[in-house]
């Protein structure tokens, strides 16, 4: 197929899927054309749908092609849907889960010690909404179970990876502004 081949097909891919699709998976979905020529549809594709200056934009978001509006446009889609915004986290839940997005992999003592609060409760609702995942236990002495952020955490905060969070460096000129 020529790239304005696949570009439809790619298209109708990322417009059904429900979590941001991987170029590997679209390309598993496509036996027998070439990966590169796929990349390029991609990237062409993002870069035609994005020129539209619709409602709706493409972008890759947590390692896959993702259709989803435009963020200036979320209190328009908020009041048509007569919903408040997703569930909100408490204070002591954001505060647990910055420590967990910039320092993971990182045990609950460790948490404890950055915070110096009991984050358990935290760490549970962070599970629920899975926004964090166990990453494996450390190896040391009682083995603790360490957290890092998820797949669905980097989609709730419109991030391809962790290394797009801001920097610490970025915060204390805030705080010292």
């Amino acid at each position: 197929m020529t790239i304005e081949e696949l570009k439809p097909i790619i298209e109708a891919l990322v417009f059904v899927s429900e979590e941001p699709i991987p170029i590997k998976q679209i390309t598993s979905l496509l036996e027998g054309e070439n990966i590169d020529d796929i990349k390029t549809a991609c990237d062409e594709l993002t870069q035609e749908f994005n020129a539209r200056n619709s409602g709706l934009e493409m972008r890759l978001l947590a390692g896959g092609y993702r259709i989803s509006t435009r963020p200036e446009l979320n209190e328009y889609v908020r009041r048509y849907l007569k919903a408040q915004p997703t569930a909100r986290l408490s204070l002591a839940a954001l505060e647990t889960l910055a420590v967990i997005a910039y320092k993971q992999p990182i045990t609950i003592p460790e948490i404890l010690e950055i915070r110096g609060k009991s984050s358990t409760s935290a760490i549970k609702t962070l599970l629920d909404r899975r926004l964090i995942v166990p990453r494996g236990h450390k190896p040391v002495v009682g083995r603790p179970m360490l957290y890092g952020t998820s797949k669905e955490f980097l989609i709730q905060f419109g991030l391809n990876d962790v290394s797009e969070l801001p920097s610490l460096e970025d915060f204390e000129d805030l705080v010292t502004n």
